[in-house]
């Protein structure tokens, strides 16, 4: 039988965004509300599997509603950007998913939808509707259910009329009764001030329906009967407002609404942009491609023919076959390891192409004595290979007890600056996109998770064969990319000789004192007990304090605390309601605190714990060069660069990272400002520029000019504004974020921005430039020429272009900061090695460099590090590095 599924778009996204923890896809884009969009639509289609669809949309603000009550809807905020930008990539989702969407002009999705149902139900149709709005329930009937989602989104409460019955003790067609008397704030309807849910239940058991009410009014007692003589047009225009209108002009109907499931490979490839990999991996679609990518043409492939390859799978024997002269003529290499984490993956083998032939050794055979000319190759600094990710490459052969020397072209990190958005950057991926011959999915060959088992060595030997020779096809065609767009010199002065640097960085790693980090843990395990204590006896019982539902029966119930959310468990307690809830009661600073200190002993200090390689008495982090669009690092394997450290706790941590050698210190540098003054210069703003040249702190300065005040009049909460308006700029925050961030009104944020913007008139003048600038180019570049493509720039729709056009101003700035402290980083190593000096560059966290440095040497690297930072770059305002060292990295800072 049909099974029709109508949903209420607008009102699903918006729960799902507010009910979803903050995502970004690696576009920077908020995809909070997508994946909660997506994990319903989703668990619907399993569980009722529908023969039609349709999400319906509001199409803009003004309805025919509004022709008769002009301030309809008019208390709502406006909706924040960071869900506003998530509507067209929910559309193109239910695109990808085959799920038709549709909005009309002057009605809104509950118009859509009314008419929808009642079509379906004079055909004889099933309904499910699903909406968060409980007017839909006037649409109930014996064929249509509405499915009202609680608790976010992940629960639904189905009524049919039964259960509104049982519920409300009332017929589905009186629940727009019950609106218009007691209105609804959410859409500014009036209704009969004084009148709740409870008052307006009474009435209608009684009366039944707006018009008796009023028609009953004289028998009415006291206040009552004045509130509804007094608000008789009010309650009779709520309840127009209220009724859904069920004749919409629809150019949708059965036909259009079928659905007949989704494509995989579209599917995937939309999931993909979105950085949704568990539900890639939830729907099986690992393997699903989506064929050669738009860019294939462009690239200038040379077509999917592929020349007949000579596969030769070398054995310890015939390895020395490969000798020097032979690989002299190499045009590419694939070095192959199983495992994400480059310090404890296993070697899978080697993959050499020579003319027409591809030598392939496994891991045990290029470790055999006949393969010592290979090793010999291998290691030569003098003999450029052509790779694919040699950064990781060269860590994996490291812990194996061999060298990866001579990065000469790297397809992974060209592929990254090309397209830093992109995505997808397997080889198999590369080969579709380039338009060469295709090469398997490594999970097709190899299986994935438990499953994943290297094949027998004829597969083996043809998989890594068909990687090499990809490797091989696609280098030339990147390289002439790269010289076309202007980006040779930032792939061959920066990112690539910063793939060694970072080598030898993971590869040296950082000493941990085991003991001081177990005594520390000891320490916060004593806190952790005095925290619970004092929290027990503010609850006045011992409770589960891991249980969300048990602390929200103490914090809700017990201690009467005003409910923000709920969740499935009950009511959220999750960090935003804790922190709304902290000015009530003593006892919500105590278990944002617990939660604080016991994620450090967790995660920073039984998690480094096991980090620390027993080899080496160290941890080796990895530092993902092609991850992020901005170009910065990122840090894995621990990740070094999340030791919180605005807690006096978290900075304790840094106690345990030591020097590797008796007698050094640990010696850390930090960019002060860097951001803002990268604005400075790129912006050119004259009083931006006038505080870095004065030597001024930014955020008084910015607050004495947003102010107008002197100096001395400045307090600790305007410098406060200042620093996140500062700092918001940079990261095109909006009045709802930076409302969010100072816990206050969206009007006083919006107000406060608009004066920083009426002040620093330059920053505003940068802005509009860059954004007219990428309208016309398409793109928008760093200081060294990084690009980042921004197609949205030119939609017609407002959402996706109000994403791209921040993206254009914020790209610049945070491109060139993380572009600086690589080019530092660079020129740092070259100084250590040109000078002889034993000191070594060990981390890079985010605008700080660690060092451990001999104590001979710390006068002079206390000097030279601060001069390599501030000098990597000329711009108009002075780079500031601040230096400081210690016995640990703790005293370093």
């Amino acid at each position: 039988m049909d099974k029709w599924i109508l949903i209420d778009g607008s009102s699903i996204a918006f729960r799902a965004f507010f009910a979803m923890p903050t995502l970004t896809n690696a576009a920077g884009m908020h995809t909070n509300a997508v994946y909660g969009f997506a994990t319903m639509l989703l668990k619907l289609i399993e569980e009722e599997k529908p023969t039609h669809m349709l999400v319906a949309f509001d199409a803009g603000k003004v309805t025919f509603r509004h022709e008769g009550y002009e301030d309809y809807k008019g208390g709502r905020e406006k909706t924040p950007p960071e869900l506003s930008e998530q509507f067209p990539l929910i559309k193109e989702l239910l695109d990808a998913l085959g799920v038709a969407h549709y909005e009309l002009e002057n009605y809104e999705a509950d118009d859509i939808i009314g008419t929808l149902s009642r079509m379906a139900e004079e055909a004889g149709k099933e309904t499910l509707i699903v909406t968060g709005d409980k007017d839909m329930l006037q649409l109930v009937s014996d064929r249509v259910t509405v499915a009202i989602t609680r608790k976010g989104i992940s629960e639904v409460e189905r009524f049919t009329p039964e259960a509104i019955r049982e519920k409300y003790g009332l017929k589905p067609l009186q629940i727009i009764d019950l609106k218009g008397l007691m209105g609804d704030a959410s859409d500014n309807i009036p209704g009969i001030p004084g009148v709740g849910e409870k008052t307006a239940l009474k009435l209608l058991h009684e009366y039944g329906s707006v018009e008796n009410v009023l028609a009953n009014a004289a028998a009415l007692k006291g206040k009552m009967r004045e509130k509804v003589e007094q608000h008789r047009e009010d309650a009779l225009m709520s309840k127009r407002l209220a009724t859904i209108y069920r004749e919409v002009p629809l150019d949708r109907g059965e036909a259009e609404i079928a659905y007949n499931g989704y494509d995989r490979p579209t599917l995937a490839a939309a999931l993909r942009k979105l950085g949704f990999r568990s539900l890639i991996e939830r729907l099986g679609l690992d393997h699903a491609e989506a064929g050669s990518g738009a860019g294939a043409d462009a690239a200038g492939g040379a077509g999917p023919e592929a020349a007949e390859l000579r596969i030769v799978r070398q054995t310890p024997e015939t390895a020395a076959e490969l000798a020097a002269d032979k690989l002299a003529e190499a045009e590419a290499v694939l070095i192959e390891s199983a495992g994400e984490n480059p310090h404890q993956a296993s070697l899978i083998g080697v993959a050499i192409v020579i003319g027409d032939t591809v030598h392939v050794l496994t891991g045990d055979v290029l470790k055999s004595e006949g393969a010592a000319a290979v090793r010999d190759w291998l290691a030569d600094p003098e003999r450029p290979k052509t790779g694919y990710d040699l950064h990781k490459a060269a860590l994996v052969l490291g812990w194996e007890g061999m060298e990866l020397n001579g990065f000469g072209f790297d397809v992974l990190l060209a592929a990254y600056l090309l397209d830093p958005t992109g995505g997808n950057d397997a080889l198999s991926s590369l080969a579709a996109k380039y338009n060469q011959p295709p090469v398997k999915p490594d999970d097709a060959v190899y299986g994935k998770g438990a499953k994943f088992a290297v094949p027998d060595e004829e597969t083996l030997a043809g998989h890594l064969a068909s990687k090499a020779d990809a490797i091989r096809r696609i280098a030339p065609l990147q390289q002439q990319e790269l010289e076309r767009l202007g980006m040779h010199r930032l792939y061959y002065e920066l990112e690539q000789p910063l793939s060694r640097v970072l080598c030898k960085m993971e590869r040296q790693g950082i000493a941990v004192d085991a003991e001081a980090l177990e005594e520390n843990g000891r320490e916060l395990e004593r806190q952790i007990a005095d925290t619970i204590a004092a929290i027990y006896r503010l609850a006045g019982t011992k409770f589960n304090l891991n249980s969300p539902k048990q602390l929200g029966e103490i914090l809700f119930e017990k201690l009467g605390l005003p409910v923000k959310k709920k969740t499935k468990t009950g009511y959220s307690t999750d960090a935003e309601v804790l922190e709304s809830l902290e000015p009530y009661h003593e006892i919500v600073g105590l278990i944002l605190h617990y939660r604080q200190i016991s994620k450090l002993q967790s995660t920073y200090i039984e998690g480094l714990l096991k980090e620390i390689r027993k080899e080496t008495g160290k941890v080796h982090t990895y530092y993902r060069q092609t991850i992020a669009a901005t170009g910065r690092l990122s840090s894995q394997f621990p990740n070094l660069q999340n030791i919180p450290i605005r807690i006096e706790e978290g900075r304790r941590i840094r106690k345990a990272f030591v020097p590797s050698e008796p007698g050094w210190y640990i010696l850390a540098a930090d960019y002060s400002q860097i951001e803002l003054r990268v604005l400075a210069h790129i912006s050119g703003d004259e009083r931006l520029k006038e505080a870095f040249l004065s030597g001024m702190d930014i955020h008084t300065k910015t607050a004495m000019d947003v102010f107008g005040v002197q100096a001395d009049q400045v307090d600790a909460n305007m410098r406060r504004q200042a620093k996140a308006v500062n700092f918001g700029i940079v990261y095109g925050i909006s009045d709802f974020g930076l409302a969010t961030n100072l816990k206050i009104a969206r009007k006083e944020a919006a107000a406060f921005i608009e004066q920083y913007f009426a002040v620093f008139r330059g920053v505003r003048q940068y802005m509009d430039d860059i954004v007219a600038k990428a309208r016309q180019a398409g793109y928008v570049t760093t200081l060294l020429e990084r690009r980042r493509y921004l197609p949205e720039i030119n939609a017609s729709n407002y959402n996706l272009r109000s994403f791209a056009e921040r993206t254009a101003m914020n790209t610049p700035i945070q491109g060139t900061a993380a572009d600086i402290i690589k080019l530092a980083m660079v020129k740092m190593d070259a100084e250590l090695r040109d000078r002889g000096l034993r000191s070594r560059m060990l981390l890079q966290v985010h605008d700080e460099l660690v060092f451990e440095v001999p104590e001979d040497e710390l006068e002079t690297m206390k000097v030279l590090v601060p001069s390599v930072m501030e000098n990597a770059i000329e711009l108009d305002v002075p780079l500031k590095a601040e230096v400081s060292y210690g016995k640990n990295w703790y005293e370093a800072k």
